[in-house]
């Protein structure tokens, strides 16, 4: 086991690992911009050390300056968090070059697997049905030439995207070339690629991921599927587990085909593979190949410690649990919590209560700056029932108070609270407009 690990990412993910090498013992170390100098994280690390300005390329995108922090201090390996480095196969590469642990998949497998068009291929050679679209495209004709195969609406994507960046919908071909060069420019700004792909658009859908663990010796587990319905301008809000369309016959059907899947492509780590449900078929849709923001609902169902078996499979432990141990009973949902523009808290009241947890970086006094994801704090409560955990879901909004930083806890509230969210029948349109990821 490793004894010093460096974390290549800020916020609340950036504690949320630190929270777990304290209690397995091992030192960490935060890596910080200019910005984040009083940021939570950089406190809670063991050690610290500056890596460059305010902006992302030039601190926690710029590879360089982070493996010099990681020899610096001694890390044995670094754990990316997500966003950022965390599916940058360049990253890990440099790790290895450096003699590094990367804490994710192997870079033989993120060659294979961290290009989003790449991996549609793959898992329909494993036996998923994917949905219809396209490898990377080099220019905006070929996009053109595609789409008309495939048929409109369809979506241009980021092969590197993730969090609802370098996304577009394009209903016709009028609107294609701008939403070709608007995906690629964002996917350069957030992920340093401009590399896109295209696909159907499945509509009316829900999203459904499901959490995986695999190790290296063949052992795969399904910690059970989010629904991750609820998203606006391509950002997700709120999700739970288990997902109230799912019955236990499709769940243990899409269980085994995730994990033949899984075991076919050779991947091990935690990895989510998203899905778009229409009420018959499960079209996948990517795979990450890192933590989700998400993970937090996955492990308030079922008790299990993601980020440290992430620790644990990187190095070499193997799964000390099978499928049929994985328990799902119960409900979890998870409300994101998002700042609406900068600001300074100025009080903070954290509600409490028996399965209730706020993964947050915010402190009285921490200064939001408009360089980074809004996400500020994610609230997930478990109850045995979904009815129990939509009233503590609910009690639990109420109760935070997060003054001086205007949020979205209101409107967070109005969801939970709605009439078609209670019922368990909503799709990717609970929102007018409402688009996938």
């Amino acid at each position: 086991m490793y004894s010093k690990i460096l974390i290549a990412n800020r916020g609340e993910i950036a504690v949320r690992i630190i929270r777990a090498c304290k209690e397995m013992g091992i030192e960490s170390v935060a890596v910080y911009s200019q910005a984040d100098a009083e940021a939570l994280h950089v406190a809670l690390a063991d050690e610290s050390y500056c890596i460059g300005r305010a902006e992302a390329s030039d601190s926690y995108l710029n590879a360089e300056r982070i493996i010099s922090a990681a020899l610096v201090s001694g890390a044995q390996a670094i754990h990316p968090g997500y966003g950022f480095l965390s599916e940058n196969k360049d990253f890990a590469a440099l790790c290895r070059k450096y003699g590094i642990a990367f804490i994710g998949p192997p870079i033989e497998t993120m060659e294979k697997l961290c290009d989003k068009a790449a991996v549609k291929r793959a898992m329909a050679d494993a036996g998923l049905t994917v949905i219809p679209g396209t490898g990377q495209l080099e220019s905006v004709e070929a996009a053109k030439r595609e789409a008309e195969k495939i048929g409109y609406p369809v979506m241009i994507k980021s092969c590197l995207g993730g969090g609802g960046r370098g996304i577009r919908l394009v209903r016709t071909e009028a609107e294609l070339e701008q939403a070709f060069a608007a995906a690629k420019a964002e996917g350069t700004a957030a992920f340093g690629s401009c590399s896109v792909y295209m696909e159907k658009y499945i509509h009316p859908a829900r999203h459904i991921e499901v959490q995986v663990l695999a190790d290296e010796y063949g052992n795969v587990a399904c910690l059970g599927e989010r629904d991750c319905s609820i998203q606006q301008r391509k950002q997700k809000l709120v999700e739970e587990s288990p997902s109230p369309a799912v019955t236990d016959g499709q769940r243990a059907e899409l269980f085994s085909r995730v994990r033949e899947a899984i075991k076919k492509v050779g991947y091990h780590g935690a990895g989510t593979l998203e899905f778009l449900y229409d009420g018959k078929e499960f079209y996948f849709m990517e795979m990450n190949i890192r933590l989700q923001v998400e993970h937090t609902v996955t492990e308030s169902l079922t008790g299990i410690d993601i980020v440290k078996w992430q620790i644990r499979i990187a190095a070499g432990v193997p799964l000390s649990f099978a499928q049929d141990d994985v328990d799902l009973r119960g409900s979890s949902i998870e409300c994101r919590i998002l700042a609406r523009q900068p600001g300074k808290v100025e009080f903070l009241h954290v509600p409490g209560g028996p399965f209730v947890r706020f993964d947050t970086y915010l402190t009285v006094g921490t200064k939001i700056t408009p360089y980074y994801d809004p996400l500020v704090g994610k609230l997930i409560v478990y109850a045995s029932s979904r009815e129990e955990a939509l009233r503590k879901i609910r009690a639990a909004l109420c109760e935070l108070v997060i003054d001086g930083l205007p949020n979205n806890i209101e409107e967070q509230l109005e969801i939970v609270s709605s009439e078609e969210f209670s019922s368990g029948k909503y799709d990717l349109d609970f929102f007018t407009g409402g688009e996938r990821t």
